[in-house]
């Protein structure tokens, strides 16, 4: 590669390949990839339409995910299909699982409420990744700015009642996980005291 065009080609592909492999891509077809690059920069007709092209790397990018994670849905899965068999466990329509430890008496939050709670979140094999029991400092926040198996269960709870939540991924922080202590597709389990609602 003598010409300056030739080695900046050549280098923008390996980065491209080396970006590609990091995100998952391992096979695809390497003629239909330099046939996009040409169509475009040469302004041809494109082969396929921007919701054909949306469509192909959605579906791509799920197949990557659950080949990737694929191990900790399942055990998820098999988990919760256990857990329900137990008698003080019930489970909703949505998949949201719940065994009732204490019993208050006092109001149940409506969505739009603010509401103070002790809680304990762990992943299956028992990792802590937060918990305001531990760090003894309730948490205030509305019921409607947590995930989806939270505000399921918040109005079902009363104040002074202490509930452990089985939440499924797609109920919790689904297939992107959160940050560094939770992956993808991630069930997970809270001990959660409702203290007051505000």
């Amino acid at each position: 590669m003598t010409s300056e065009k030739e080695r900046l080609g050549y280098a923008l592909g390996l980065n491209i390949a080396k970006n590609l492999q990091e995100t998952g891509f391992e096979e695809f077809d390497y003629s239909a990839f330099s046939s996009a690059l040409e169509d475009h920069y040469a302004k041809s007709e494109l082969k396929l339409s921007v919701d054909e092209v949306n469509e192909t790397l959605k579906n791509a990018m799920a197949k990557i995910q659950a080949e990737k994670h694929g191990p900790v849905m399942e055990e998820g899965v098999k988990f919760l299909e256990e857990n329900a068999k137990r008698d003080e466990v019930t489970v909703t329509a949505s998949g949201l699982q719940y065994r009732v430890m204490t019993s208050g008496s006092g109001k149940s939050p409506a969505p739009t409420d603010q509401v103070t709670t002790h809680y304990h979140g762990k992943l299956l094999d028992g990792t802590v990744f937060d918990s305001s029991v531990e760090r003894d400092s309730p948490a205030t926040f509305p019921v409607n700015g947590v995930i989806q198996g939270w505000q399921e269960a918040l109005p079902m709870m009363k104040e002074g009642d202490k509930w452990e939540l089985f939440i499924p991924f797609n109920l919790a922080y689904g297939e992107n996980g959160a940050g560094g202590s939770i992956p993808p597709f991630a069930t997970l389990i809270f001990e959660v005291e409702l203290i007051t609602v505000n």
